[in-house]
């Protein structure tokens, strides 16, 4: 499968772009539907898509932006591959396109860099042992006893006619 196709439900994927144009230009494909323009597709969500200029992550770099900022594992980065790269880029993650398949074709000054996997969660782990974990060994308690509540509600009305009365008896 190519770089360039999404695939539909697509999740934990980084489409890494760098931009051949001026600053301005690049600047303005943080507005919605601009990179949608100059990826060729339609419904982009701008949230999913990051664009600025290299100098800005400083000491970090691309890799470390990657590595630490975004969960690539280290092994899918090239880091003299990613300190070479220049000027602004692009990052749009799978979100970007909400679970929709896509063909990105990129303008001329758009060039893919690389497709990178965002280091999934393990959700496994092995079975809880202990007494606690068991269903139903929590003691067991009765309802609790609604009366109180009852009673209270009972003298709250009473109390209330009481004082309306008084206020009747008053004004007649």
């Amino acid at each position: 499968m190519s770089d360039l196709i999404v695939a539909p439900h697509e999740y934990g994927v980084l489409r890494l772009f760098q931009l051949d144009m001026r600053p301005e230009a690049a600047k303005f494909l943080r507005e919605p539907g601009a990179a949608d323009q100059v990826l060729g597709v339609e419904g982009l969500d701008p949230v999913q898509i990051d664009v600025f200029p290299v100098s800005d992550l400083e000491e970090l770099g691309l890799y470390g932006y990657l590595n630490e900022g975004c969960g690539v594992p280290k092994d899918q980065l090239d880091r003299a591959a990613l300190e070479s790269v220049e000027g602004w880029v692009m990052v749009v993650r799978s979100a970007a396109f909400q679970g929709r398949a896509a063909t990105l074709q990129p303008d001329a000054k758009v060039r893919l860099i690389g497709l990178y996997t965002e280091e999934a969660t393990s959700w496994t782990g092995g079975a809880i042992k202990t007494e606690s974990a068991k269903p139903f060994s929590a003691p067991q308690t009765p309802p609790p006893d609604d009366k109180p509540g009852r009673i209270g509600s009972a003298m709250l009305a009473v109390v209330a006619l009481v004082v309306i009365g008084g206020i009747l008896w008053l004004i007649l």
